[in-house]
């Protein structure tokens, strides 16, 4: 989710939005790198700016990373995300935002996701009269970025086949949740769903394309998380509006119907690219499954936010987390929502472990890793 994933929801006020820790067993060098995408839920940094974001607070402020790094590195989350984790259990270090490079900072891989991405490019949104004045970067965008870093690796085509080789040899290519953003876009306009989602899959698809034709051998799809259950669209959204975890309906409903269109999708590309290993990972579900027992898992809090004021979500969307007068819960751990639009470092471990070795990764992701090791 993003820069824009907040932003938008954020100045739209609207309830449609959306929206990893130390993993115990480690995998050692069964990939050399990894190449990540995505929207806030797993940028690194991108967004990093003197005030954050426009829109949602100020991410570069405590209490932002104070539960791992013990200060702000940008990351929407009081400490790790999901593909920190991932790095973690691939006995990589963490990976660099790709706007802010330095050196041999990318030798392990690079981070290309930004806070508030869409899937569908951001001309779309002006052309309907739907943009704000916020970060306007699309997967597109990021694809722009990637194709530009390979050019810094003398990648530049057919004539550069050994750095080419080089960049993409053991990658592996995590491709975090985006889509929920361009739902928020439109809210409260004639576009429906169905358009953003149609639209916002095939953006996907043609990116995972284009990376898929330039080499990538195994690719990480991450799904739509049920966002309905955040802190931001229990506010909003009325009390009728709820479903048999107790989030928002009409959201998680969204998310699930897009996700299904997603897996069509990747089964499309498994077609197309038999020499690839393409792997969903079921956000959604994952989700759900610690919602629906939240203690298995260490929380004790499903709803409120950690960080935030107000009643009865701890969360006001103009009085934000990282703003002076806004503190943080003493327990984050216990807790699901971080900031009422993105997830604590918990929440964030307990979806890699799922990922990694719970089952909600299809095809199972620890085959792959079981493969690479062989």
């Amino acid at each position: 989710m993003m820069v824009a994933s907040c932003t938008a929801i954020f100045i739209l006020l609207c309830s449609f939005v959306l929206a990893s820790p130390t993993a115990t067993e480690t995998h050692p060098r069964l990939f050399n790198k990894i190449y990540a995408f995505g929207d806030s839920f797993t940028d690194t940094g991108n967004t990093r700016s003197v005030s954050g974001p426009a829109g949602f607070g100020h991410v570069s402020n405590s209490p932002y990373g104070s539960t791992f790094f013990h200060h702000s590195t940008n990351r929407y989350s009081d400490g790790r995300l999901v593909i920190d984790f991932v790095a973690q259990s691939l006995s990589l270090p963490f990976l660099p935002p790709y706007k802010y490079l330095k050196g041999n900072d990318s030798f392990h891989g690079v981070n290309f996701a930004v806070a508030g991405s869409t899937a569908i490019n951001h001309g779309f949104f002006v052309r309907n009269n739907l943009s704000l004045d916020i970060t306007p970067q699309s997967i597109q965008t990021q694809l722009l970025w990637f194709n530009m870093f390979l050019e810094t690796q003398g990648c530049r085509g057919a004539e550069t086949k050994t750095q080419c080789k080089a960049a993409f040899d053991d990658a592996l290519f995590w491709v975090g949740e985006i889509g929920v953003n361009d739902y928020a876009y439109a809210v409260g306009s004639s576009i429906t769903d169905d358009t953003i989602r149609k639209l916002g899959v095939a953006s996907v698809t043609g990116v995972l394309q284009s990376l898929l034709k330039k080499g990538a051998k195994y690719m990480v799809v991450q799904g739509l998380p049920p966002s309905g259950c955040l802190a931001l669209a229990m506010s909003l959204a009325p009390v009728t509006d709820r479903d048999d975890i107790g989030c928002v309906r009409s959201l998680n409903n969204q998310t699930y119907v897009h996700n299904i269109a997603l897996q069509a999708s990747l089964q499309s590309l498994r077609e197309q690219f038999p020499q690839a290993v393409i792997i969903y990972a079921d956000y959604w579900n994952a989700y759900r499954m610690v919602m629906k027992n939240p203690s298995k898992y260490g929380f004790r809090e499903r709803f409120k936010a950690c960080c935030g004021v107000g009643e009865p979500y701890n969360f006001d969307m103009f009085t934000v987390c990282g703003m002076p007068s806004v503190s943080s819960c003493k327990n984050p751990p216990e807790y699901i929502n971080w900031d009422g639009v993105h997830l604590t470092e918990a929440m964030y471990k307990a979806v890699h472990d799922m990922f990694i070795k719970g089952g909600l990764t299809h095809p199972a992701l620890s085959n792959l890793l079981d493969m690479k090791h062989h």
